[in-house]
């Protein structure tokens, strides 16, 4: 049993080289840490601190985390007598309990007629192995900027998680899924989308796409046309771990254009060859740099698309983008310098890769706003914890206004993105693809669009709540201030500027180094904003009956 310190003994420890305070009813001695204080000695020795329960001000200047690390309990010493601690540290697992935090599926005393028992075991585990595993993993690897450790990938594979990150299909068969939680036949696109969400729970964007983005995408094209026999060894190869995918469509020459690629796949058939010889270059693929089979699109001598798994070999080379969104994710320039390809790897047919490339899309758009939704639901989470703990002229942050009236719209647009979002999966688990293809292009367009610029409403507006430690790497705001790198962006209106403009501190930084990859990874991975937003209409009007008038 630790040992007791009334509040006199305490008070008795407030000069330089005898300092006590108290943060949650431990006592700490900070008498030799005091010197090497990051806010300097004078914080410290503050009337209101030194000898005094600190806690008030201590939660207003630093995250709980803080007090977790050894260096820091090492200095506690005992408690204050009568006292007792009421901030305990996050369990990994665990709901919380702030209000919005989590969907409503999640939240005590409310119903889904979407989620069943093996949906909610589903996500208690696998939120569990996200912050075991994954999350100090994506914290470290941020900080040194090297791709996701291999010991990550290799305990995913022993749950089947790489494999269930491509959603429900035949390539679950016979596969345990996360211990037996869920069955094969069970996993439906709600597991994903649970998968989606609690992953970005890691607060590292960059890092998520460094662990397996370009499987996710890359993969889906060699399940779905690729013949049997190579399927089968890459699927497994990659659904281990031990291999990496990427998909290759992007070019310095074509984005969105994907008619306009340049990337040549010249037909041979000979003797000794039957295949392609690729040439041509690739940027802006997510994993390139450590991937092992790129999912190539390129033009063929008739005009036409075609779309080849190429393994990394003798004339494939690449070489890492530099992004202000994080070198984790394994960017690429890449070339193809006169490489063979066999006829077995190509994937659907000569002259119809364009159905090929388009075939993913709806399921990678509809992916990228379960990460979005998610990530804005954190927060507006982080948000409320802030407003209820700072505190200005004397009361909490919340007592403004002004702020209340942001929490609002923050609640209401992750809330309306996440019940849009549910409708849609629900719509996802009860169609096939061809009725996905002709219902849900437009539907799902619309919903990227809508959470992607209600992500940049709400980055703005946790900016302005955090003020200053919004826009700091570290401390209080560091979640903030990433949401913010990723999800603000540079072409606002000019309505949105006046709406939700950006702290005169924050005008400079998104014009230089952030502007590229806020543009790239916020509102364009996927489709830009406004192509999809116009994809989704042009699909509405199609089909408006010839019949209907005013």
């Amino acid at each position: 049993m630790s040992k007791q310190y009334t509040v006199e003994e305490i008070a008795a420890h407030k000069k330089q080289g005898d300092l006590w305070i108290v943060v949650d009813s431990k006592v700490y001695d900070l008498s030799k840490f005091a010197a090497m204080h990051p806010g300097g000695l004078a914080v410290l020795l503050d009337e209101e601190i030194a000898g005094k329960d600190a806690t008030e001000a201590f939660f207003s200047l630093h995250r709980h985390e803080v007090l977790q690390k050894p260096q820091f309990q090492r200095l506690v010493i005992g408690t204050l007598a009568g006292a007792k601690q009421t901030i305990f540290p996050h369990v990994h697992g665990a709901l919380s309990k702030v209000p919005y935090a989590e969907p409503t599926w999640l939240s005590a005393g409310y119903h889904s007629p979407y989620y069943k028992d093996h949906h909610r075991k589903f996500q208690t585990a696998f939120r569990k192995f996200v912050e075991d595993v994954i999350l100090p993993d994506a914290q470290a690897r941020e900080e040194d900027g090297k791709r996701p450790s291999q010991f990550v990938f290799d305990e995913m594979a022993k749950l089947n998680i790489i494999a269930m990150r491509l959603g429900p299909g035949p390539h679950l068969k016979g596969l345990e899924l996360m211990g037996g939680i869920v069955k094969p036949e069970e996993f439906d696109y709600f597991h994903e989308l649970i998968m989606g969400q609690e992953t970005v729970r890691v607060l590292a964007r960059g890092y998520t796409d460094g662990l397996g983005g370009g499987t996710y995408i890359g993969l889906p094209p060699i399940i779905n046309f690729g013949q049997p026999a190579l399927k089968e060894k890459i699927t497994q190869e990659v659904f281990a771990g031990k291999k990496f995918c990427s998909l290759a469509i992007t070019e310095a020459f074509a984005g969105s254009d994907v008619a306009g690629l340049r990337c040549i796949a010249k037909r041979v058939e000979n003797g000794t060859q039957n295949g392609w010889i690729v040439t041509g270059t690739k940027k802006w693929i997510t994993n390139g740099s450590f991937a092992d089979y790129f999912t190539v699109g390129a033009r063929t001598e008739q005009g036409g698309l075609v779309v080849l798994l190429i393994e990394r070999q003798e004339g494939v080379e690449t070489k890492i983008i530099k992004t202000s969104y994080s070198p984790t994710a394994g960017t690429a320039y890449i070339t193809f310098d006169n490489v063979f390809v066999p006829y077995e790897n190509t994937l659907g047919k000569e002259n119809k890769g364009l159905q090929v490339i388009l075939s993913n899309f709806n399921h990678e758009r509809w992916g990228m706003v379960t990460a979005s939704v998610g990530s804005q639901r954190l927060i507006v989470e982080e948000c409320l914890k802030w407003v209820n703990q700072r505190k200005v002229f004397g009361k909490p942050l919340h007592n403004q206004a002004v702020i209340r009236s942001k929490l609002a719209a923050m609640i209401s647009r992750v809330e309306s993105a996440q019940a849009w979002l549910e409708n849609i999966t629900y719509q996802m688990n009860n169609m096939n693809y061809a009725e996905q293809a002709e219902y849900l292009a437009g539907a799902i367009a619309l919903l990227k669009q809508y959470a992607t610029s209600t992500a940049q409403l709400t980055a703005a507006d946790a900016v302005q709540i955090f003020g200053g430690r919004g826009i700091t790497k570290s401390g209080m705001g560091r979640f903030i201030e990433h949401h913010d790198i990723y999800n603000s962006t540079t072409v606002r209106s000019p309505s949105m500027r006046k709406t939700h403009p950006l702290p005169s501190c924050l005008h400079s930084l998104t014009i230089a180094p952030i502007s590229p990859f806020l543009l790239v990874a916020c509102s364009v991975l996927g489709g830009a904003e406004d192509v999809l937003g116009d994809l989704g209409v042009r699909q509405a009007i199609r089909k408006i009956p010839k019949n209907v008038r005013l």
